[in-house]
């Protein structure tokens, strides 16, 4: 007679326990139907009047500038060819030009497909080109600083990129569903059921299965954060190791512990190699290293042109590539990506996801726009300081302030891996 009490008292108590595991699951289903159906066609919900007044103004741009600039670059060849105007073809300032005219043509296309998407409110297109137009705005922002210095001509191409990356946190469709799962999750009771959906839903990963990690502005601000302070650290403690205690400053910003150089390495390598994680370990080294070494060319030969800043020389090294990168730091960097991918990646996923949901978006805004001041003061600081190498009037109040506070010494023992030499740079 007990025995049988005891077994209807544990059926009744499971049963009890099964009631209310389907009474949350129900919970959660018909939160997740309810958002569902919000959200069920993206292309549905109208985008902000301001983006669509911003898609406006960049397909007049595009439609202006783009015949503009053609017009302009074939008639420079024009004049170029038929001998009235005589340049030195193989200068570094007219290859800048060049390349700084062809960036311009491209990217007034690129408004344009832009601007109608915008218009049209294509939310999941506008999202993937407003990522395609980051790159070019970037790269002509850069060709503008090679050419003519930091000044107002940086304007524009700045506050684009503002506007280009809030356009893709509206539009794309990946961080709506993330914050439509954590509106859903923040709905139901029951805790077990909340860690079990956050498990299964294991938020920053590519949904699509063809990557590991979704390629967002959240998920990409932070490795290249995380990359660049680690990539700081190992750098000290490998040259703390070689040159028998040496301690060198080697950072790469003007405030804080990163080298930005490290944290670009790691975003390039993820988003080239991102749906390669599972592939033959030999191809991700061969690629890692390919993507690095030339990511390091490019680096310093930018760096060079831009302010005529020699950052590292690897002339006579194995493999050595005009003492930019060599045979020896391809393979740490093939080395450092198979490591990345294999086996850093899905910790690195992990360890953005331990933010707190309710923090997730405005600390990250917060620490993009102080990395975003340290970049740009950064910057300021170099231009000054090539100015008064360079022997130009330091006069403006920006220049007078840096220099008092960031002057020559203070640079140099900053960026103690740097030396400046004008007459390398391609300034027009």
């Amino acid at each position: 007679m007990t025995n049988h009490a005891s077994s209807g008292s544990r059926q009744s108590h499971n049963l009890g326990k099964s009631t209310a595991a389907e009474e949350s699951a129900i919970e959660a289903d018909l939160v997740a139907a309810e958002l569902d159906g919000a959200d069920m066609d993206l292309d549905a919900k109208r985008l902000p009047i301001l983006a669509r007044i911003y898609g406006i103004l960049i397909l007049l741009d595009g439609l202006a500038a783009l015949p503009f600039t053609v017009f302009a670059t074939i008639y420079s060849v024009r004049e170029i060819l038929t001998g009235r105007v005589h340049v030195d073809a193989m200068s570094l300032t007219f290859i800048l030009s060049a390349l700084h005219a062809v960036v311009l043509i491209i990217n007034a296309a690129c408004l344009i497909v832009f601007g109608v998407l915008l218009l049209r409110n294509r939310r999941r297109y506008a999202a993937r080109w407003a990522y395609v137009l980051m790159p070019l705005t970037l790269a002509e922002g850069m060709l503008s600083l090679a050419l003519q210095g930091l000044g107002w001509n940086l304007m524009l191409p700045a506050i684009q990129m503002v506007i280009l990356v809030v356009i893709s946190i509206t539009a794309d469709p990946s961080l709506r569903e993330e914050r439509r799962l954590q509106r859903a999750l923040k709905r139901m009771d029951d805790r077990d059921e909340y860690d079990a959906a956050v498990a299964a839903g294991m938020l920053g990963r590519d949904q699509s299965g063809k990557g590991y990690i979704a390629l967002d502005f959240f998920n990409i601000f932070w490795l290249f954060t995380i990359a660049s302070v680690g990539g700081l650290i190992i750098e000290t403690i490998y040259h703390f190791a070689l040159y028998h205690g040496e301690l060198q400053d080697r950072a790469g910003l003007l405030w804080g512990p990163f080298s930005p150089i490290y944290g670009c390495g790691a975003v390039l390598v993820t988003v080239f190699l991102n749906r390669l994680w599972k592939a033959n370990a030999g191809l991700i080294f061969c690629a890692s290293a390919v993507i690095g070494g030339t990511f390091e060319y490019v680096t310093s030969w930018f760096m060079e042109v831009a302010f005529g800043i020699t950052a590292w020389d690897y002339t006579g090294q194995w493999l050595s590539v005009d003492g930019r990168t060599s045979g020896k730091y391809m393979f740490f960097w093939g080395l450092i990506g198979l490591v990345w991918v294999r086996w850093l990646l899905p910790r690195m996923l992990a360890l953005i996801n331990r933010i707190p949901w309710k923090v997730r978006y405005s600390l990250t805004a917060v620490c993009a726009v102080l990395m975003i001041v340290d970049i740009v003061f950064t910057l300021m600081a170099l231009d000054c300081w090539y100015g008064r190498l360079a022997g130009q009037p330091q006069t403006s109040p920006a220049a007078l302030w840096f220099g008092e506070h960031y002057g020559n010494d203070y640079m140099a023992a900053r960026f103690q891996t740097m030396t400046i030499d004008p007459t390398k740079a391609g300034r027009m």
